[in-house]
């Protein structure tokens, strides 16, 4: 029995300057998500900055496995959302694979 990849993901931090275009970057980015059968894990304020720089919202999603969480990324649907993401603020975005033990 062949054992499941681990999951990919998303972990993002942002600094909305500009609400309306964060707005349209969400709406957008719903499209993508379902598509890759994207989950979030974390979507929330700030909570406590043990140690470094604080960013308004924290969010980490996870994917089936990390060639989706890439594929999501580079997919049409995204690049479309992305560029209401560059009109937003400050964000930063990593992907990442999961720990497979």
């Amino acid at each position: 029995m062949a054992e499941n990849p681990p999951k990919g993901y998303w972990i993002a931090r942002v600094d909305v300057a500009n609400p309306e275009a964060y707005a349209r970057y969400r709406e957008l980015n719903a499209i993508a998500f379902q598509k890759y059968g994207a989950q979030f894990v974390v979507r929330g304020p700030a909570g406590k900055v043990a140690r470094g720089t604080a960013r308004q919202h924290n969010v980490v999603i996870a994917f089936k496995d990390y060639d989706t969480a890439l594929a999501c990324y580079e997919s049409p649907e995204y690049q479309a959302a992305k560029v209401f993401l560059d009109q937003v603020g400050e964000t930063d975005l990593v992907i990442v694979p999961g720990y497979a033990g």
